[in-house]
C-alpha cells in the first residue's frame, strides 16, 4: 500500500471535524513549501543583480555618509 493509499485510508475513518484539521495540515504543508520555492527564487535573483557589484568603484566615501547635527 503507497503512502498515499494509507494517508486516504487513516483520514477516512476520522471524524469530519478531524478531517477538516487534517486536510488544513495539508494546506499549510503546501503553502510553506511554495514560499520556500519563493524565497529561494528572490535569494537567487538577488544573487544574480549584485553579481560583479563588489568589484565597482564605490561612488561615496565615509564622509558622504556621516551626517553633521547641529
Amino acid at each position: 500500500m503507497s503512502t498515499a493509499e494509507q494517508i486516504i485510508h487513516e483520514v477516512s475513518s476520522l471524524r469530519p471535524d478531524k478531517q477538516s484539521e487534517v486536510l488544513e495540515f495539508v494546506e499549510f504543508l503546501k503553502e510553506k513549501k511554495r514560499k520556500s520555492e519563493e524565497n529561494g527564487f528572490k535569494e537567487a535573483s538577488l544573487v544574480s543583480a549584485m553579481r560583479g557589484m563588489e568589484e565597482e568603484e564605490s561612488l561615496y566615501s565615509e564622509s558622504d555618509i556621516v551626517e553633521e547635527i547641529g
